[in-house]
């Protein structure tokens, strides 16, 4: 009986809010001509219509006011051949308060920039993104409703920008094979132009996209007149050669010992446009290695596995259609692939995603004579949405992994409402069902469930996420099962007209966790404020209290954090966060059980742009934990270290042109640790990484590379080990020089 109340309050809350909502105006409909000749950027400098040619000019903000003209003046020209669709922007502005780096490709995102959204089949859900900064450099991605947007996708288009006494001028050409769409002859797609202004913080478009109104796209508007436009066949052809010798500390041995090798290597990597609207992507002998490192995080004293994002360009294209609540395939699970086939697409309202892929890292984790040595993990993944309603969906996914005689499949249904235009639901539903190396077979269900409000001054979100005791997910990123969790968190600003705040409010957090027996896990809850001003400047502080249960033990804990971020100079960029609370010391030293302690964490980062090409940033890392007055383990001293871990990043980049660019890293990790109070070795490393690179366009690269890593670490056959820690990362434990050339051809 409980059950049925529960759910009947449930519908009843959800048809509350169906109703809820003032009426959007109906988004404005944009016949644009064809072209009489090839735009060139040089004949826009001056603001005149030309014949052929749709001119718009009332841009109106989205930040920081809503449906406020736009503060400088702004003029886009619109129009296309059969090949190429063409705008140009004509941006007034003061030349020295304009933002602008001659920055490698898709690092713009704090400078000035001009956008075009265009959302080819016109479903009001995906839209492409091209982005451009004054001096002409690019950013493209895709925006999905209910995702963040996608800056992975990368394809072929062109742009210019050029500084002008009175502000600047961007031309941008979309080649229509760039684009995936309808096979019709008169095309009718979504459209909206915008453009941001760093230092005041201020995005503005055409059409008119409030703040009010939860989503994007749904609000773009309808660009017709397009007819007889050319797709050509789309056939992308990808050919790479590297070559790398390396020397490494190889442990894999009983005996520790440095070996040399020479890598030569040749692949293909293919992509063919099938029916106008899927991408069926073949990767034959790939190389999956990552040219940009990962951001330095802390990892020690982490009671759950830390996340990093992928980087491999393979999985984040088209990334956003294996999306769900839940993160059920998390690429980085696949370490060391030899093949993937990958399919995408869209016809209608149903989207599709389907990859092929191998593994070889789990036949190299065994040892020789195990008769699993040298085979691979074999991984797909399958997923399908209809979309119905405005901007609602429902999808399903399935996963599976067979490795030898182990296996996993994972079955997934998810939906996504929008119930009024401001409130949505998600919704998820997720079987198990696995069978390890060792016979053992087990299974378990998931769930999530989601309401969201998304508005001008109020957001709002209401979650609950229960997973089974059995329930596993192998390529997914879970940190923890046995839970059930409730969780509510709030936010609420207020926008003055007038001053230099341009919003200030509130927030809040606050979750309970169980396990399926009932026994409390975690308990939470913060209290913070936030405040925006102008030139990129934001502050925020919060406050926690909460109950950890590890080991069967409860643990009380709070503390506070300050957060600061500023590019209030265009050539400078500030980022610092502190904070003290307590903390769980995990993993204690022998014959100690785990603990209270204090914890000081800080992260400071500048970044100093002394000239538009030149980009010089450090990052600073820091944790420490410490005893203090909290009842201690017998033996534990109070005001002692337990340990002490800096993180330091130095990076250097200059960009000579658009397309030739170096980079230089130098990173640094110490821990140092009182092995009687903490399981934790003492280590430090160091890590040199030099990067040239030639970008003339996705596809087309050359890259040469060298990394060097010293550690702390000498071989001693006396240790059983084999290893012996020192006090200066002095050993060369990896050392590589590489060289990278693909090149792009399209048929």
């Amino acid at each position: 009986m409980r059950s049925n109340c529960k759910s009947s309050a449930v519908l009843v809350f959800i048809a509350f809010f169906l109703f809820l909502g003032a009426a959007r105006a109906t988004p404005p409909v944009l016949e644009i001509a064809r072209a009489t000749r090839t735009p060139k950027l040089n004949d826009y400098l001056v603001d005149l219509p030309r014949d052929g040619e749709t001119v718009i000019r009332e841009f109106r903000q989205r930040e920081p006011g809503d449906g406020v003209p736009i503060s400088e003046r702004t003029t886009s020209f619109i129009s296309y051949d059969q090949k190429n669709l063409y705008v140009i922007f004509v941006c007034d502005d003061k030349p020295d308060q304009i933002r602008a780096h001659m920055a490698k490709r898709e690092d713009i995102q704090s400078d000035d920039m001009v956008t075009l959204y265009l959302d080819t089949f016109h479903d009001r859900r995906r839209a492409y993104v091209f982005s451009v900064n004054p001096l002409g450099v690019q950013l493209d991605g895709i925006v999905t409703e209910g995702q963040s947007t996608d800056y992975s996708f990368d394809t072929l288009w062109y742009s210019e920008g050029r500084l002008t006494e009175t502000g600047y001028a961007v031309s941008i050409t979309i080649p229509f094979k760039s684009l995936r769409f309808s096979g019709e002859a008169m095309q009718s797609w979504g459209m909206a132009l915008g453009r941001s202004i760093s230092r005041k913080n201020e995005i503005a478009h055409w059409p008119f996209i409030s703040t009010r109104v939860d989503g994007f796209v749904n609000q773009m508007a309808t660009l017709g007149g397009m007819k007889d436009i050319s797709r050509g066949r789309n056939v992308q052809l990808i050919p790479y050669g590297i070559a790398a010798r390396a020397r490494f500390l190889d442990e894999s041995k009983s005996v520790p010992a440095f070996r040399s090798v020479t890598d030569t290597r040749f692949g293909l990597d293919a992509k063919v446009v099938l029916r106008d609207a899927f991408t069926l992507d073949v990767t034959a002998n790939p190389d999956f290695s990552q040219v940009e490192s990962d951001e330095p995080q802390v990892t020690v004293n982490q009671r759950f596995e830390v996340f990093f994002p992928e980087k491999r360009p393979f999985f984040l294209e088209n990334a956003g259609f294996f999306r769900t609540p839940v993160n059920l395939f998390f690429s980085r699970r696949v370490v060391d692939p030899e093949l993937g086939v990958r399919l995408t697409g869209k016809v209608g309202s149903w989207a599709i995603g389907a990859i092929a892929i191998d593994d070889r890292a789990p036949g190299k984790r065994v040892s020789e004579d195990n008769q699993l040595f040298g085979d691979h993990a074999r991984i797909g993944v399958f997923r399908l949405q209809r979309e119905f309603g405005r901007q609602s969906a429902v999808g399903v996914l399935a996963t599976t992994r067979d490795f030898g005689p182990s296996s996993e499949r994972v079955y997934s249904a998810d939906t996504r409402l929008r119930l009024n235009p401001n409130w949505t639901f998600s919704g998820q539903a997720i079987v198990s069902e696995t069978k390890l190396l060792n016979g053992i077979e087990k299974s378990g269900a998931g769930f999530l469930g989601q309401i969201a409000h998304t508005g001008r001054h109020l957001g709002y979100v209401a979650r609950y996420t229960d997973f089974a005791p059995g329930f596993s997910s192998q390529i997914g990123f879970i940190q923890r099962v046995n839970t059930r969790r409730i969780e509510n968190s709030i936010a609420y600003s207020w926008r003055p007209k007038t001053g230099k705040i341009l919003s200030f409010g509130p927030t809040a957090l606050f979750f309970r966790q169980r396990d399926h027996s009932g026994n409390l896990q975690d308990s939470f809850a913060n209290f913070g404020f936030n405040a925006a001003l102008p030139r990129q400047t934001a502050i925020s502080s919060t406050a926690f209290k909460s109950v950890e249960v590890f080991g069967g033990t409860p643990f009380q804990k709070n503390g506070f954090n300050i957060i600061l971020s500023s590019e209030w100079k265009k050539w400078l960029a500030i980022q610092a966060f502190v904070a003290s609370r307590k903390a769980i010391n995990y993993f204690p030293g022998p014959g100690i059980k785990p603990f209270l302690a204090e914890a000081k964490d800080a992260n400071v980062s500048i970044v100093v742009r002394p000239r538009p090409q030149m980009q010089l940033s450090q990052t600073y890392i820091y944790t420490g934990l410490r005893t203090g007055d909290n009842a201690l383990p017998a033996g534990v001293p109070s005001s002692a270290a337990i340990f002490h871990n800096h993180i330091l990043r130095s990076k250097f980049n200059y960009q000579f042109t658009r397309e030739l660019s170096v980079r230089a890293i130098v990173d640094y990790n110490g821990v140092l640790s009182n092995p009687s109070l903490v399981n934790l070795d003492r280590t430090k490393r160091i890590r040199t990484d030099l990067l040239v690179t030639y970008l003339i366009h996705p596809g087309t690269a050359l890259y040469v590379g060298y990394s060097d890593a010293h550690e702390n670490v000498v071989i001693d056959p006396a240790n059983p080990s084999g290893l012996r820690l020192t006090n200066s990362p002095t050993t060369t434990t990896g050392r590589q020089i590489f060289v990278k050339l693909s090149y792009l051809f399209r048929l």
